[in-house]
């Protein structure tokens, strides 16, 4: 008998009879003769409107208080849940991450998951109950509740599928799948069937918001399948697997956009050994994630220039640390610009076609778009850009690599 974990988004248990068709595939795969654990979020905008109303009380709420009152909506909806399965004539019971035992780090609203105990788990699951368990949050070790950071209860999804050894994870969302572009942004982007785990890591961490990074992570460490899929249709949707032969036929998979950034420039830095590791080791502390980075020597080696890429609600905290640093080690001061955004390009074929970076730069350069800065890797290349021009260089882009098109002959998802 194998296990499934399966995931509902926000959207898909948005009201009653959300919930009680997400209960129905739960029951399904039941008895179809899985064992089952779902994953559940807060219901439809709970969340939204929760931070709406700590924004209303605070100006700057205690994250420790944020994190008590966000992790109050997947309560609500793991309850629901299982009675729901209850009324349908199955067993179920809902667990918090505190009766689970998914422990985390103490970093409130960002937390890590370290380790889940599975004696509750599987002992539920002994007694052929099927299992809820509240997304998004955790415990830390000296009993402080924690969230995982918006969007990350397909972490907890993936992280229960990787310990409990799972033949597959289900990721219930309001789209089919994944697809080469933002649909929203792109009309023509098209459902992608298979992806491998690093191209969808890319993807995630560029800007498409249909799966969190770390449960690719989990994913892709513990060799677990995702298939992201509608909670609507009994359609398939995409499956994140290990990359499979043939993968690499098409150069670029997707294009991705992430809006909400800024870039922060430190000049002047004096060029001596561990100054700039000073930085970012400050920065870094204050639990801000950088993205690309980009040095420049002048005044024969003697100085630096040092630019990164952060998400624009991080650049205050990342101002006050830098002109901290500014004044106490001689930098020549420190400027901002909260107004970028990133596009990518996405592909395990770049590491086999040549002239994507050309085509990329082309096709930017011909629709008027200034290129700030530019990074890659091996299966990404990435433009910071204008933020108003975010949108223009995804559609340009996905037209230039010819995305719409369905896969033909010869040529795989």
């Amino acid at each position: 008998m194998g296990l499934i974990v399966q995931k509902f988004g926000g959207t898909s248990v948005a009201d009653a009879t959300k919930i009680h068709r997400a209960a129905r595939r739960a029951i399904k795969a039941k008895l179809d003769g899985h064992r089952v654990v779902m994953v559940v979020s807060a219901m439809g905008k709970t969340t939204d409107k929760l931070v709406a109303l700590a924004n209303e009380v605070a100006d700057n709420p205690p994250k420790r208080e944020w994190d008590m009152l966000l992790t109050t909506g997947e309560q609500v909806s793991i309850a629901l849940m299982a009675m729901a399965i209850h009324s349908a004539g199955h067993e179920a019971i809902s667990l918090t991450a505190a009766q689970l035992g998914l422990m985390t780090d103490s970093v409130h609203a960002k937390a890590r998951i370290q380790r889940i105990e599975r004696e509750r788990l599987e002992r539920e699951l002994e007694l052929g109950k099927i299992v809820i368990v509240a997304g998004f949050q955790g415990i830390d070790k000296t009993g402080e509740i924690t969230t995982l950071g918006r969007g990350a209860s397909d972490t907890t999804a993936a992280a229960l599928a990787s310990v409990l050894n799972a033949d597959t994870c289900e990721i219930y969302t309001d789209v089919d799948g994944v697809y080469t572009a933002d649909p929203r942004l792109v009309p023509d982007a098209r459902k992608i069937n298979r992806i491998s785990y690093d191209e969808m890591l890319e993807m995630a961490s560029s800007g498409a918001g249909v799966m969190h990074s770390r449960a690719i992570e989990f994913g892709m460490r513990f060799g677990v399948p995702i298939h992201v899929r509608s909670s609507l249709t009994d359609v398939e949707g995409t499956m994140i697997m290990a990359e499979t032969e043939g993968m690499e036929a098409i150069a670029i998979r997707a294009v991705t956009l992430r809006q909400d950034l800024a870039v922060i420039f430190v000049t002047g830095i004096p060029n001596k050994r561990g100054m700039t590791s000073k930085l970012f080791a400050e920065i870094g502390a204050r639990n801000i994630v950088v993205d690309d980075i980009v040095q420049n020597l002048y005044e024969s080696g003697q100085r630096a220039n040092v630019g990164f890429v952060i998400e624009s609600a991080d650049a205050p905290i990342a101002r006050e640390v830098a002109e901290r640093l500014a004044r106490e080690n001689d930098f020549g001061g420190v400027e901002i610009y909260d107004g970028v955004s990133k596009v990518s390009a996405i592909g395990v074929g770049m590491r086999s076609h040549s002239g994507v970076a050309a085509k990329m730069f082309e096709t930017l350069t011909e629709a008027g778009i200034d290129i700030h800065t530019i990074s890659t890797s091996e299966i990404v290349i990435g433009c910071v850009l204008p933020r108003n021009d975010g949108p223009r260089a995804l559609a340009a882009l996905h037209a230039a690599f010819d995305l719409a098109t369905p896969p033909e002959a010869g040529r795989t998802q």
